[in-house]
């Protein structure tokens, strides 16, 4: 894959879907950068914040960002002082410029982060979005994440609800909303693996169209 021409892929999923795996082994298999928490760091470094401040807002809203900027008036993306905006709101324009700055970079996968809202006029992104069956995805967070099983559920439902909140106060859109991704994939179907090598084609197929 060329560095200028290569899709960029964005992947928004379902919590204990498997979306993170998918997108390390889409990133591996197609040559290209992952980004997940690395993104914290970078807009750490590159804003002088400290990442625990990003790390304690990560997929967190507080307020109303679109009011915000309305009153203050801001337009997305544009600058703003300590006095304008929460720094929860400063922080994710801080990230979503990064991302912003990653996908001009090259081909390169993006987990979560609003990235497809962020990138959504980006003309070589590909938006995904990855959920599962409760059950399916119940036995993943007591396998690989040490949550109890009868609490799996309920950790589960509180997550989905975060990001979907999180999502929603800073696009204006609805989180899982099939109009938002260019596809919707049941990781329960296919298992992770073979999730990965799906979207893998879909990325391959979307790049032969330019």
């Amino acid at each position: 894959m060329s560095e200028d021409r290569g899709t960029i892929i964005t992947i928004a999923r379902q919590y204990g879907s498997g979306g993170r795996h998918i997108g390390r082994l889409l990133a591996q298999s197609l040559g290209c950068p992952f980004y997940d928490k690395d993104l914290i760091r970078l807009a750490a470094e590159e804003s002088g914040i400290s990442s625990q401040l990003f790390l304690e807002a990560d997929e967190k809203a507080a307020g109303s960002f679109w009011n915000n900027l309305a009153a203050n008036a801001h337009s997305y993306g544009a600058r703003a002082s300590a006095a304008d905006m929460s720094l929860n709101d400063r922080l994710f324009i801080i990230q979503s410029n990064i991302i912003k700055e990653v996908a001009e970079k090259g081909p390169c996968v993006i987990v979560g982060r609003c990235g497809d809202y962020v990138l959504r006029d980006h003309p070589r992104a590909v938006h995904i979005f990855i959920h599962g069956s409760e059950k399916d995805r119940e036995a993943r967070l007591v396998r690989f994440y040490g949550v109890k099983a009868e609490d799996a559920a309920d950790v589960m439902h509180k997550m989905d609800k975060k990001r979907a909140s999180y999502y929603n106060y800073y696009t204006g859109q609805k989180w899982g909303q099939a109009e938002n991704y260019h596809l919707s994939v049941n990781s329960s179907i296919l298992g992770v693996e073979n999730t990965a090598e799906i979207l893998q084609l879909f990325a391959r197929l979307r790049q032969e169209q330019e």
